[in-house]
């Protein structure tokens, strides 16, 4: 069956993709930085789909999007002073923070013992978030394929492999977030992007 795509400030639009992923299916949604395709993170036969539906190998970690500073205990089982300090300053944004995973969290998401967690800055992936929960979110292509900047880049990769496309308009794409090892007390960068390092170093001698 062709993929839906339905404009996101439609008025069944959002009641819709709820209950896509309630049944335990996948949804694509801009953000901002790209589209995003996303699964109920807590439901393992979702998550299975989630990697299938894009070719994605199972040992890349998947991280997971909130939509509130409230959502992050559901996934962290500790947060760090550090990233309490990080999130606070550059959330919703481009950061993305390791921190230690629930016990609660399937391995399939991250077969360690720490999980990827950010807020994005848009408001169709937030209005989504704070409705429905956090997401297990990953680029909306296929694996190895172009970024997806619009509703159009998604179906013309995913068309029959995923029910539903909010259609937000264009995406910015351009710069990745920073993601930043809050596990451990030191700052420690494992991805250059959209927040330097100068800015992050910055944040926390502020609050020292």
């Amino acid at each position: 069956m062709d993929t839906l795509v339905i404009r996101a400030d439609e008025q069944e639009a959002l009641p819709l993709a709820m209950d896509t992923l309630k049944s335990g299916n996948i949804v694509s949604f801009p953000t901002d930085t790209v589209y995003g395709l996303a699964a109920d993170p807590f439901n393992i036969s979702a998550i299975i789909k989630l990697f299938e539906s894009k070719g994605r190998e199972y040992n890349k970690a998947i991280a997971i999007l909130v939509g509130s500073l409230e959502q992050v205990d559901l996934i962290a089982e500790r947060f760090t002073d550090n990233a309490k300090i990080l999130v606070k300053k550059f959330w919703p944004g481009g950061l993305t923070v390791i921190v230690p995973k629930r016990k609660d969290i399937p391995d399939l998401l991250s077969s360690n013992q720490s999980i990827g967690i950010r807020m994005p800055n848009h408001p169709v992936a937030l209005e989504l978030l704070k409705k429905y929960g956090p997401l297990a979110t990953t680029s909306a292509n296929l694996s190895g394929g172009p970024n997806p900047l619009n509703a159009n880049d998604v179906y013309m990769q995913l068309n029959t492999r995923i029910p539903l496309i909010l259609d937000g308009g264009n995406c910015p794409g351009g710069i990745p977030s920073t993601v930043v090892n809050c596990t451990i007390d030191e700052l420690q960068i494992l991805r250059a992007g959209a927040i330097s390092e100068a800015e992050l170093e910055q944040t926390l001698s502020d609050k020292g």
